[in-house]
């Protein structure tokens, strides 16, 4: 018995040991091979003992190139080729709070907390699974003007999940009940931030508090059936962009973005609300030791404008900066109590400065730079910006034309478009201890 195990074993030891021997010889044999000149790759092909190797040759880097296409849906995609992930996005530009009707103030808000919730057939759990599935990382957001759904995943699965950004929610009483809880904290939270209370107060000083645009978007006060009616207007096909990033083939996306689309919700095809600006004053007082204070007008200028005159008023200004959105333009200042009285004297030499030459050029430079590296800060940026595009000017092309835009900008378009806010009625907006800030006649007589 014992005699038998050790021939067994003497059996296996000599069995491994030729194993290895012809493992060398092989291996000899390959780099003899070699020697004479001969590639690796006549004997053995590296993808054939490592499948899924990445290619040993890299295409040669070349830049972004973007198209745009209106779907018969109303759905305008807009794709570029170049980024090496894909995030793709649904904006509908009737989804904002700006569009929330009377008795639907925080509809927007809540709507956007429903985001990949139950919808089309499928449960919550099954949308996020899905989406997991895909390796993507989904995202939401709302503001006045429009609301976003999206997600960031590899190229080779960008397409799959295009239906889920266009469900047509059934309003499951669970997700909505979630959704108001969700919307709810937002809104304490974000009327914690003296910030962010007075962007809200700017809105409504702008373009009045009972208005569309003047109400707070944070706020989540609206019932099941606004929230339900608010949803069934505002997100829709019609109108609605779809970007898209690391997209090869234009023509074969939009096609098949068709066809992913074809049972979504089409929305209302009514255009998008427009609130008139006025100009006004929205003031609230707190002990908190600073104060806030941005003063805005009205402006029709383009974004690449809006943002020049941003930078001109930060450069012109001394411890205060220039803002700008889709509407309005205008100079933020901060300052503790005891240094309040000085806020109002900084914004006003802000935007009274006259413009040098030097300031302008130096002003387009920034906002060019700005609008650059937010292009190349990753998909997401490059995805936002060209969808901010597209629903201004309803086309895109690519960095270089963007940055024509900026430099095309003149002296003359400046001043001229500075000159014309001016000429409207200001908006004033004070946050904290603000006893010693003017009120909105005073900063109108400067002007």
């Amino acid at each position: 018995m014992h005699r038998n195990n050790k021939i067994d074993c003497d059996w296996h030891s000599t069995k491994y040991i030729l194993e290895i021997m012809a493992s060398i010889a092989v291996r000899r044999g390959l780099s003899a091979v070699s020697r004479k000149g001969r590639g690796f790759s006549t004997v053995l092909v590296a993808t054939e003992e490592f499948p899924g190797l990445p290619s040993t040759t890299p295409e040669t880097a070349k830049a972004s190139t973007a198209s745009v296409t209106k779907l018969s849906s109303g759905v305008t995609v807009v794709s570029e080729d170049a980024a090496s992930t894909s995030t793709v996005t649904m904006t509908f530009p009737k989804a904002g709070s700006g569009s929330e009707q009377l008795g639907e103030q925080g509809a927007a808000l809540i709507n956007k907390c429903l985001a990949f919730n139950s919808g089309s057939g499928l449960s919550t759990v099954m949308i996020l699974r899905s989406i997991e599935n895909e390796g993507a990382i989904p995202f939401a957001s709302v503001d006045r003007d429009s609301a976003t759904l999206g997600y960031t995943v590899e190229p080779d699965n960008a397409e799959g999940l295009i239906p889920l950004l266009a469900t047509d929610c059934t309003m499951e009483k669970w997700d909505v009940r979630d959704a108001k809880t969700l919307a709810t904290y937002q809104a304490a939270e974000a009327n914690k931030n003296a910030q962010e209370v007075l962007t809200e107060s700017i809105y409504a000083a702008a373009f009045g508090a009972q208005s569309p645009m003047g109400r707070p978007l944070y706020s989540a006060g609206a019932g099941a059936y606004e929230i339900a009616s608010f949803r069934t207007r505002g997100y829709g096909l019609d109108g609605a962009i779809l970007a898209a990033t690391g997209i090869k083939d234009h023509a074969a996306f939009c096609s098949n973005v068709e066809e992913l689309l074809s049972e979504a919700p089409a929305g209302s095809s009514d255009a998008a609300v427009e609130s008139a600006y006025i100009g006004g004053e929205a003031r609230i007082a707190a002990p908190i030791g600073y104060a806030h204070v941005a003063l805005a007008f009205g402006t029709d200028a383009s974004i690449p404008l809006r943002n020049v005159l941003k930078h001109c008023f930060s450069i012109a200004g001394e411890g205060v900066s220039g803002f700008a959105t889709k509407g309005l333009v205008g100079v933020y200042g901060g300052a503790a109590t005891e240094g309040a009285g000085a806020i109002d004297s900084a914004i006003t030499a802000a935007l009274t400065s006259k413009l040098s030459a030097d300031t302008i050029t130096k002003a387009k430079t920034l906002a060019k730079a700005e609008a650059l590296f937010g292009m190349d800060c990753g998909s997401k940026g490059l995805a936002s910006t060209m969808t901010a595009s597209v629903m201004e000017s309803g086309s895109f092309s690519n960095a270089t034309a963007l940055a024509a835009e900026y430099d095309a900008i003149t002296e003359k378009d400046v001043n001229g478009a500075l000159a014309a806010a001016l000429k409207t009625n200001p908006s004033v907006a004070a946050v904290g201890d603000i006893g010693v800030v003017p009120y909105q006649g005073t900063f109108a007589t400067r002007f």
